[in-house]
């Protein structure tokens, strides 16, 4: 490795996430990096959302902020960047709307629009093109002095399809439905290209310091099972297995691998033989009923508590974490599990809150460590 960073003294989630006992569930939250910190606010100031990401000094010090207001309760760090960075670089303008969220001025209409073309032809460095995320890695990781591993991630394949046609967020998935139901082959050529790059994205992204990797797919709850096995599932497979491959030519070791197939209840049981170490689990799962469809797999659960409980009183937590520590079977497995919450922490969730949760999860697992 070139880069000389200082020794990890909290590996919990790597050894978690490889499958070993462990002495309690290591806990991380998606987006704990974000809006419901007032500190985040402040740090971020008048910039522009992927202003902060193209600032290695920002990103790293949004990563930071809550390892440092949360010190000792969490087990991981995750870098403060975006999904929509490849179609950035795979030459689509993406604007980040206040309010709004993201929005392409310029999506993709059909595969005869010109833009298709040219994004299918474009030679994509993105070594080049996305330098500000590797340093944000590096930088953030000399920061951590070893206080926790750091997590680098991208979005999957058909999540970022969808947003490339529909331009946005969007509740009814008109035209990314269009796409797959009448230009099946133009679909899957882009598919794949995204693929290609997501695998060299997050092989950089471990060059650059990332200890751990996931891949969030959002909208994969948007497909019927039958679409999930043509338009989602072979491209989360394609990463799987080539990232560990793309890590042996670039002599890097092998990373714990995470997939997130958000609302795809029904594909548990196939992202269990994908070839991730972790499949992650939204809040729509029952976590005991997960266990089962895990079976003998040396496959690590992660999830998944409905992020809107963190709105409510703290004997609701009390209450889901007690679910879940009883759903996963802590106090017979002993591994297996990494906690997180179902998705991303939502705005206007008190820190404090949060740091309930963090210290129930302590209590209620630390019990007969």
């Amino acid at each position: 490795m070139e880069h000389d960073f200082p020794p990890l003294q909290n590996d919990l989630i790597l050894r978690a996430a490889w499958g070993q006992t462990v002495e309690r569930p290591p806990i991380w939250v998606m987006r704990q990096a974000g809006r419901y910190l007032p500190e985040y606010h402040k740090a971020k100031g008048s910039r522009d959302f992927f202003e902060c990401c193209r600032d290695p000094e920002i990103a790293s010090t949004l990563t930071l902020q809550p390892i440092e207001r949360y010190a000792g309760l969490l087990d991981a760090s995750i870098i403060f960047s975006d999904i929509l960075v490849i179609p950035q670089a795979m030459g689509m303008v993406v604007e980040m709307v206040d309010k709004k969220g993201p929005h392409f001025p310029n999506p993709l209409r059909s595969p005869d629009d010109g833009q298709y073309a040219e994004v299918m032809e474009r030679k994509v460095e993105v070594a080049k093109e996305l330098d500000y995320v590797y340093k944000a890695i590096t930088l953030t990781r000399k920061k951590l002095q070893g206080r926790v591993p750091l997590f680098g991630f991208c979005g999957a394949p058909w999540t970022l399809l969808c947003y490339m046609v529909e331009g946005g967020g969007t509740k009814l998935f008109k035209e990314v439905k269009t796409w797959i139901y009448k230009y099946p082959e133009e679909t899957k050529a882009l598919l794949q290209k995204i693929s290609e790059l997501c695998v060299e994205y997050l092989a950089l992204q471990v060059k650059a310091g990332a200890q751990l990797i996931q891949v969030f797919d959002s909208w994969a709850g948007e497909l019927s099972p039958a679409s999930f096995k043509k338009f989602s599932q072979p491209y989360l497979e394609y990463i799987a297995k080539n990232l560990p491959l793309r890590l042996k030519e670039m002599g890097l070791e092998p990373v714990p691998m995470v997939v997130f197939p958000k609302g795809a209840w029904y594909a548990l049981d196939a992202a269990c033989d994908m070839g991730y170490n972790i499949v992650g689990l939204d809040w729509l799962h029952d976590p005991a009923e997960a266990v089962k469809t895990v079976g003998d797999r040396p496959i690590v659960l992660q999830g998944n508590a409905d992020p809107g409980v963190l709105y409510g009183s703290h004997a609701a937590i009390t209450e889901a974490v007690t679910g879940m520590v009883k759903g996963f079977d802590w106090a017979n497995r002993k591994k297996g599990w990494i906690v997180n919450l179902g998705h991303g922490i939502t705005p206007f969730v008190n820190p404090d809150d949060l740091k309930f949760f963090f210290e129930e999860i302590h209590r209620l697992t630390e019990i007969d460590a």
